[in-house]
């Protein structure tokens, strides 16, 4: 069942112009992102050769696109999780998706995983394109493979922020500005604490994402990012059960 609402999810997204104006928009501003520091790159280039422990192409002309990635899908994601749920409420089928014979966990795994996969082809494209430099350079796969497990978890954390903010409110407008807010807030949370080891440096989504720009894969940081996702997927589910409730 889980299946079959990623599907219908998937082709409901491919179905609308949003998506593909989204999916273009990224696109080009990873391609823009990627030839302007691979140019940069080629200039620099003789003078990185007699630099000790310079920094190589995938540090220079790689890992500026996801960083700038991360920045993107901040402020991208919400337009695709803000009609998940409030879309369902505004149009009134709410009532037909709570009475169905399925578990609210299944509907809310199912969309946030169909939110997923579709970044996810996003972030595999980019990845391709970074591919491309292969038969005249070589590659860190070790520091790509990080930055794209960090994107892939960025995107994730990003997805069930906006579907329980979804199932919050019938205005996917609204759902998508509260969204926005909560991710950026814990985005840059950090930049109010100056000692790295406060709590709000520890909840700052930026303090666990940076890592994997520079390589280092932490277990610390994988589970932050599976607990942030973890915890809005069960409020998510324990809304649409309220919701069940008073139907």
């Amino acid at each position: 069942m889980i299946l079959t609402i990623i599907g219908k999810e998937l082709k409901s997204m491919f179905a609308s112009p949003l998506a593909w104006v989204l999916m273009a928009f990224l696109q080009g501003i990873f391609a823009f992102i990627f030839m302007s520091q691979l140019q940069s790159f080629s200039i620099m280039q003789g003078q990185l050769a007699n630099t000790t422990n310079a920094p190589g192409l995938t540090e220079v002309a790689i890992t500026p696109v996801f960083s700038v990635a991360a920045v993107v899908i901040l402020f991208s994601v919400p337009l695709l999780t803000m009609r998940l749920i409030a879309e369902e409420r505004r149009n009134q089928t709410m009532i037909f998706l709570i009475s169905a014979p399925i578990s609210m966990t299944q509907i809310i795994l199912g969309k946030f995983f169909a939110t997923v996969i579709f970044l996810e082809i996003i972030f595999v494209i980019a990845c391709l394109m970074c591919f491309s430099v292969l038969p005249g350079g070589t590659l860190d796969f070790g520091l790509v493979f990080s930055c794209l497990l960090g994107i892939s978890l960025l995107g994730g954390t990003f997805s069930a922020i906006g579907l329980f903010v979804s199932c919050l409110t019938n205005h996917p407008v609204v759902a998508a500005i509260l969204s926005l807010a909560i991710a950026l807030g814990l985005w840059i949370i950090n930049l109010t604490a100056p000692d790295p080891e406060s709590v709000l440096n520890l909840i700052s989504i930026f303090s666990h994402w940076e890592p994997f720009l520079e390589g280092t894969i932490a277990v610390k940081n994988i589970t932050y990012f599976i607990l942030i996702i973890s915890v809005f997927i069960i409020l998510s589910i324990r809304r649409l059960d309220a919701d069940r409730l008073h139907a």
